[in-house]
């Protein structure tokens, strides 16, 4: 993989992208395609290395909304077409989403969901019953009352995606270089001043995942955004978990595990988990290996795979957690675009949907920063009026 990695900033550049994980990596791709002379400076020792490797590597067509729904089908293509068109494999296995409910008020809202999914056109999928869920995958547990299904969804390795789009774009970038300020004078930008030197533009894109209300502090603004733990227990070794499984979540805690290395990773959304400040490392909770796999806690992943038990009863099984954070806004909707300091650009804030959605939204972004789609047009303004929304960050 032919990466190009910098000792020092340049003196200038067209575009500073701040952040070298999937968001930042696909802010340099379509940056490279639309011509843009970028750097992309990262504040840790390696890019991708925070938050990207801590991510379930999921993605999925199966939203709430149509307008997520279309532009994740745009990752999607990407990542179903990037070997082929890159020679750079980033692992996508189209193994399907299962979402499960045991809860009789959970049925009509997922038959509801599905029918507004076939109406965006998205027909594949499949409201299952609790016996088809069954039939088609027997380790299913018995309180499963019914199920949606997607084949074509799926996962991915997200380290290996970004680290793909940034070989690709050719971009340069800098290592341990941490952004002290974004220079503004008389309301635009005019360049960085990192641990390495100043860099000078009129074009910045903050890009660095949990850390992007931090930088843009440093430009005097202050964004809607705050931050929240996420983990995963690896079992990178279980011999009992069928290795073509879909992703399998319970729609009524948010607990869900996949297959992955020879075991999986499981997870849990726990919307009680409450913000926390940035953070590198991000501390870590070994009680989540009891919640998840003790068949007597409420939100163990036993209640929609009874298997997951043996885990808790053999204890020669190896795991271990490893944390990253969500960048959360008011809506879960990221924040895509302009702000009030002209050439300051923000591509941050995905809730929990940065793998599937960086893809999409960087060549929106960039798009933006290039004329080439109108400002008041887009539904991700930073300046948008916010509309709180209960809905899953899987």
């Amino acid at each position: 993989m032919d990466l190009r990695e910098l000792a020092e900033p340049p003196r200038s550049a067209d575009l500073v992208i701040i952040g070298a994980g999937v968001v930042g990596a696909a802010t340099a791709f379509h940056a490279a395609r639309a011509g843009l002379d970028c750097i992309l400076l990262e504040r840790r020792p390696l890019p991708a290395t925070l938050t990207t490797p801590r991510a379930t590597g999921a993605f999925r067509l199966q939203f709430d909304n149509r307008e997520e729904l279309e532009l994740v089908s745009e990752s999607v293509e990407l990542f179903l077409g990037f070997n082929s068109a890159h020679g750079h494999d980033i692992g996508v296995r189209q193994q399907g989403y299962l979402w499960c409910t045991m809860d009789e008020a959970g049925m009509p809202r997922q038959q509801r969901l599905v029918e507004m999914q076939h109406g965006w056109g998205l027909t594949d999928v499949e409201l299952l019953s609790g016996d088809e869920a069954r039939s088609r995958f027997p380790w299913v547990g018995e309180r499963v009352l019914q199920a949606r299904f997607r084949q074509g969804d799926g996962s991915l390795d997200p380290r290996a995606l970004a680290l793909g789009m940034l070989s690709v774009s050719g971009t340069p970038f800098v290592s341990g270089c941490e952004v002290s300020e974004v220079i503004v004078d008389s309301g635009c930008v005019r360049g960085v001043r990192t641990n390495k030197g100043e860099v000078a533009c009129e074009q910045v894109v903050i890009a660095a995942g949990p850390f992007s209300g931090t930088v843009a502090a440093t430009a005097g603004l202050e964004l809607p955004l705050y931050t929240v733990r996420r983990q995963k227990l690896i079992f990178a070794d279980a011999p009992f978990v069928p290795q073509d499984s879909p992703m399998v979540i319970d729609e009524e805690t948010g607990a869900h595990w996949r297959p992955a290395l020879d075991g999986a990773f499981l997870l849990h959304t726990d919307a009680d988990e409450p913000a926390s400040p940035a953070a590198d490392p991000v501390p870590i909770d070994h009680g989540l290996h009891r919640r998840l796999i003790d068949p007597d806690s409420p939100v163990s992943i036993c209640r929609v795979t009874p298997f997951w038990e043996r885990a808790w009863t053999d204890g020669s099984l190896e795991w271990e957690i490893v944390a990253g954070q969500y960048t959360m806004t008011p809506d879960h909707r990221p924040l895509i675009g302009s702000t009030d300091i002209e050439g300051l650009w923000l591509n941050c804030g995905y809730s929990g949907h940065g793998v599937m959605g960086s893809p999409a939204c960087s060549r929106l972004l960039i798009d933006l920063i290039c004329g080439q789609s109108p400002l008041d047009g887009n539904p991700l303004a930073p300046d948008r009026e916010f509309i709180e929304r209960d809905i899953s960050s899987i």
